[in-house]
């Protein structure tokens, strides 16, 4: 009596096979990284563009009510995003570096280094809502 069942070939990837489409898998991940890196730093940086276009509506509120800009984020009901306790993910702290009679100037700093590179990127927008990214992450 022989056994059938052992000489039954079962259709399968073997192992080099496998580590093959792994190696390959790898490497295409390595090309699109930097990309994908950039995009989410371009996301991220998404929330500075939209507080501080709001913080530039918010001042000229003010200086059309008190003929002045001001440096105080409570002046103006100003309610930067805050990562503590919020749930949120917060990625720019904000202030305004200057403000006179005529003129403002806010900023938003990235709290973390996006890509690793030891730079953080900063924006900036003044009076005549020109959003300027100071330095690029």
């Amino acid at each position: 009596m022989k056994l059938k069942f052992l000489k039954k070939k079962t259709d399968a990837f073997n192992l080099q096979e496998l580590l093959v489409v792994m190696v390959i898998v790898g490497i295409l991940v390595l090309i699109a990284l930097p990309n994908l890196m950039k995009q989410v730093t371009k996301s991220k940086s998404m929330e500075a563009k939209i507080q501080l276009t709001h913080l530039h509506g918010l001042q000229k509120d003010y200086y059309y009510i008190n003929s002045k800009y001001s440096n105080n984020f409570n002046d103006i009901d100003f309610e930067a995003p805050n990562a503590n306790g919020s749930g949120n993910n917060v990625y720019y702290s904000y202030e305004i570096i200057e403000a006179s009679k005529n003129s403002f100037k806010a900023r938003a700093t990235a709290i973390e280094d996006f890509d690793g590179d030891g730079v953080k990127n900063v924006w900036e927008i003044d009076q005549n809502k020109n959003l300027k990214e100071i330095v690029r992450d």
